[in-house]
């Protein structure tokens, strides 16, 4: 077996066959999203593949990242794999050990802590996770079915199909964001619902900025008069699934409009007519937590999954510390 750690060491053609072929392939393991990260001045990507025979059997691509000043920046370094790795089941128990335990080897050094942010069932390569030191951690997630328009209005609650036919009745509209003003809008509004509820760390607008440039990225946005009034960052895998990676709305000051739910909409609309038979909402939160988010997004009529998350810390008396200061800091 070979380890593969350059992105120009991973032939193309083969990377693009193993996200075809892999029934637990996502967007965020392609080339593109690879491209992607490292376009970002704030992100260090990474991208290990295993290859035997000159033909690439498993791959993982992520990104290292710290937050704020530098005592958060060391306190909250970590290595994070969106979507997790990129597998088929003719993937043998010690192609997929022996990249894990590269993985381990080669970020122990910078970072944290290792975390899969699975989008798919990894259940079939548990063990094989736990057996290399990965710790599993329930997390919940909702999958709606985008064969067609029809099936998409029959699953939403009713609550949602009165508030989306308001909102547009009244005004509101859907579209790709159309300049780099648009985009900043939309930024303004989703920095301002980060600072004030939900209290995490934001990529800066150049996240946004690029991902909007993607060829399968998008800011839609959800317009009233002109004005940008909610939107969300959206990117889909082939003709397999859309993303919602970021979404905001003023609620409070266009209550009538349901900007929030306009635009989730939209992102579960431009599914559909992309030929995307799922939308994934990315995250709903772990199990034993009430979360609103949960909620808002249950009236959509998805359907619940578990898939999870993998955690491996490197080292775990500065990420005990770090998330008792990191706790602290969010409190204060």
């Amino acid at each position: 077996m070979t380890l593969l750690t350059q992105y120009s060491q991973i032939p193309a053609d083969q990377w693009d066959i193993l996200v075809e072929k892999s029934p637990v392939a996502s967007w965020f393991q392609t080339r593109e999203a690879y491209c992607f990260f490292a376009s970002l001045s704030f992100m260090e990507p990474f991208v290990f593949g295993v290859s035997e025979d000159d033909k690439l059997i498993c791959l993982t691509v992520g990104y290292l990242q710290g937050d704020g000043n530098w005592i958060k920046r060391k306190l909250s370094r970590r290595a994070i794999i969106v979507g997790g790795p990129l597998l088929t089941p003719q993937t043998s128990e010690e192609q997929f050990s022996f990249m894990l335990k590269a993985l381990r080897n080669e970020l122990r050094g910078q970072c944290i802590y290792i975390e899969t942010r699975n989008l798919n069932d990894y259940s079939p390569w548990r063990e094989c996770f736990e057996k290399n030191g990965f710790t599993y951690q329930a997390h919940l997630n909702f999958h709606l079915d985008t064969t067609s328009t029809d099936i998409v209005n029959s699953n939403l609650s009713r609550t949602r199909k009165r508030h989306i036919h308001v909102g547009l009745r009244d005004g509101a509209t859907l579209e790709p964001a159309s300049s780099d003003r648009a985009v900043g809008e939309f930024y303004s509004i989703l920095l301002d619902l980060y600072k004030k509820k939900v209290k995490k760390p934001l990529p800066p607008l150049e996240f946004f900025q690029k991902l909007h440039q993607l060829p399968s990225g998008k800011i839609l946005v959800v317009k009233h008069k002109d004005h940008v009034i909610g939107g969300m960052a959206y990117v889909f895998l082939n003709k397999k699934v859309g993303y919602e990676w970021y979404v905001c709305g003023m609620d409070e000051t266009f209550k009538n409009l349901y900007p929030s739910e306009l635009a989730t909409y939209a992102g579960i609309q431009a599914t559909v007519d992309r030929g995307c038979p799922r939308f994934d909402f990315m995250g709903a939160g772990k199990p034993d937590v009430e979360y609103g988010v949960r909620n808002f997004k249950a009236l959509f009529g998805g359907t619940l999954v578990e898939h999870g998350r993998f955690l491996y810390t490197c080292h775990p008396l500065i990420y005990n510390a770090g998330k008792l200061f990191l706790n602290t800091i969010s409190k204060i």
